[in-house]
Formats: C-alpha cells, sequence, structure tokens
C-alpha cells in the first residue's frame, strides 16, 4: 500500500508517466417506450421497462495528475484485450516515454503472460520494457485512481439507458472531450500517515531494548 501512495505522491514526469488503469462493465439498455413529453420544470419521463441489448467492457486509462483520460470501449475484456490495451498505451499514447507507472488490480488477464499469448515473445517484451506494473494489494482496489474516474464516469455519463454500442461510444467521447478541456484531475488525499494511523494494528511494533 504504501508504495502506491508513494508512486502518487512524486511529481509529474513525462519521461515516466503516471496511468491508473481499471475496467467496468455496462450493460446496453433500449426503451421500450418513448419519452413522456415534457413540461417546463419537469424532465423527461420514462418507462420501467427495457430492453437489454447485451453489455460492453471499459478499460479506463487516467493521468490523474494532468487532467487526462482514455476510455476504450471492448466487447469482452480477455488477456487479449488487455494486451491490446497495453500496447496502445505504449505506442500510441505514450510512444515518448521511456517507461510508463501503471497502476492496476491483481486480475488474473493483468500480467506479462497475456502479451505473450497476444503478441508472441518477441513482442510482449518490447511493449514490456517500456511498462512498470504497481498492482494494489489484495481487497485494496480502492487505492487505484482509476476507480475514481470510473465513478465520476457512471455518475455523468452512464446513469442513462444507452441502447447501443455507438451511442455509448459518442457519450463517452463527449464526456472524456469536457474532462480533457477542463484538465479535471484527480486529488489524491490519502497520505502514507493517514495510512500508518488508520491501519496502524497491521504495521509491527519496534522491539524495546
Amino acid at each position: 500500500m504504501e508504495h502506491i501512495l508513494w508512486l502518487y505522491d512524486q511529481p509529474d514526469n513525462l519521461l515516466h508517466p503516471l496511468i491508473c488503469f481499471d475496467e467496468k462493465s455496462v450493460q446496453l439498455l433500449a426503451q421500450t417506450r418513448p419519452f413522456l413529453n415534457c413540461k417546463p420544470g419537469m424532465t423527461a419521463r420514462q418507462d420501467h421497462e427495457y430492453q437489454r441489448n447485451g453489455t460492453r467492457n471499459l478499460f479506463m486509462l487516467v493521468a490523474p495528475k494532468r487532467g487526462e483520460r482514455d476510455v476504450i470501449v471492448t466487447h469482452r475484456r480477455t488477456k487479449v484485450d488487455f494486451a491490446h490495451v497495453m500496447c496502445y498505451l505504449v505506442d500510441g499514447m505514450y510512444p515518448d516515454a521511456e517507461y510508463i507507472n501503471v497502476v492496476l488490480d491483481n486480475l488474473n488477464t493483468h500480467h506479462y503472460h497475456s502479451l505473450v499469448e497476444a503478441f508472441g515473445k518477441t513482442e510482449a517484451d518490447r511493449i514490456m520494457s517500456r511498462l512498470r506494473f504497481h498492482f494494489t494489494p489484495a481487497h485494496a482496489s480502492w487505492l487505484n485512481m482509476a476507480e475514481v474516474e470510473l465513478s465520476v464516469l457512471s455518475g455523468q455519463c452512464l446513469s442513462q439507458r444507452i441502447p447501443d454500442e455507438w451511442t455509448l461510444r459518442i457519450e463517452i467521447a463527449a464526456w472524456e472531450e469536457a474532462r480533457d478541456i477542463r484538465k479535471a484531475q484527480i486529488r489524491w488525499k490519502f497520505t502514507m500517515d493517514d495510512a500508518r494511523n488508520i491501519f496502524k494494528q497491521y504495521y509491527p511494533t519496534s522491539l524495546e531494548s
């Protein structure tokens, strides 16, 4: 835990950027009946029934200190999907970085072997040479700032019924653009001192001489 908090406390570095990575499943829900007409001062009203149109996966890549994010929509979240996102992070988002610090949880797809399975060992080694994975502890995924950004996305964009992938992509792109224009950052306030105070029962006590 302290390693993640130490990483968050480091100054922004374009050669070694910090990226928080997480994923989320989203249901596609279509209206079965049109909205009722609105009146001034009233919100739109919708029927409680809806049509399920499957799910999509969202990969969140957020640079919390620079106020940048990229959300990638996929049909699944397999090892190969993860590998392609890591390749995009290296070659598409930060081609000039020496290496990229990636904070992520311990999901079984988040592994070097996913890159090997997708691209073969030579290409996997090239991609991995420019990545530094920093895993959150078990049962402590809340330490990943990507969860904060996903929560903002859910509240500001995904709280409506979205019927299909095309609409989902358009809505997310508009949300991303608005956040990026404002350079909306995540201001992380939980420090190592907080951790040592709140979780002091897990820290060894010094032995008396």
